[in-house]
């Protein structure tokens, strides 16, 4: 069975600890496909009151924290456990996570995960302890508490075994990098909408192609982005042709 190791350093402990306990995550460390070991700062501290900040160089609002207890708490997080480490540190100024980066993540042993807090961090800590820096997005939030959850989220999808259903997570978004087609259950109708007619045919060909019709089409729409990067095939490219032909007419 495949397992993969968490380590979070955190002056919140109890954040990462309470969420990690529901869901999708909860399932993956309760059954042993993960498991998640957290290290505060503070516990690695001098003084009577354990200060892990202090004022910035050169003045300026807030405060940054301080190289010495997060990288004790680092390397403590290290010996405790022989496996090799990939070190990151969740920041906006990291790299904007994807699905391919979370894949490469659900192929290690062991993530040490940094979540900053106050103004940011000494860029010294950067330089001696981190691999690689991340971001979940183009915005600010208090820490890193929730993106390193975010992470640990999509990484423990991609685990065999951890959705129960393998094909759960291929289908996801983005992992054939386009947007994921429209879902639909019980009942069949809600007001006036109703469910497509395709998807009660019991034609499984027909259903994929409408399928991937709609995830073509909802990329082109939400993400062009994304569709300028995908290297499609002749099926796709003549599906994608077919939506944009129909798409005004809708």
């Amino acid at each position: 069975m495949t397992s993969v190791r968490f380590d979070v350093v955190t002056l919140f402990p109890d954040i990462v600890r309470q969420a990690a306990c529901c869901g999708v995550t909860g399932r993956a460390f309760g059954t042993g496909y993960a498991t998640l070991k957290l290290w505060n700062p503070r516990d690695y501290t001098a003084d009577r009151h354990r200060t892990v900040d202090d004022r910035p160089y050169g003045g300026g609002p807030g405060m940054v924290m301080k190289v010495e207890p997060l990288r004790a708490a680092i390397q403590a997080a290290r010996r405790d456990d022989q496996t090799p480490a990939t070190t990151l540190f969740l920041t906006p100024q990291g790299r904007l996570l994807n699905q391919d980066a979370m894949i490469r993540f659900a192929a290690l042993d062991r993530l040490i995960l940094v979540a900053g807090r106050y103004e940011g961090v000494d860029e010294r800590l950067i330089d001696l302890e981190i691999d690689e820096e991340w971001s979940i997005g183009d915005y600010v939030l208090s820490g890193g508490e929730l993106p390193a959850l975010v992470l640990m989220d999509a990484v423990l999808r991609l685990i065999p075994g951890v959705l129960g259903h393998d094909d759960s997570a291929r289908q996801d978004s983005h992992m054939e990098g386009l947007l994921d087609y429209p879902h639909y259950t019980r009942p069949e109708q809600v007001g006036e909408l109703t469910v497509p007619g395709i998807l009660q045919s019991g034609h499984h060909e027909a259903i994929r192609r409408w399928r991937l019709k709609q995830s073509l089409g909802r990329t082109w729409l939400r993400r062009p982005d994304l569709l300028a990067k995908a290297e499609l095939d002749q099926e796709q490219r003549q599906l994608l042709d077919e939506y944009t032909r129909e798409y005004p007419e809708e």
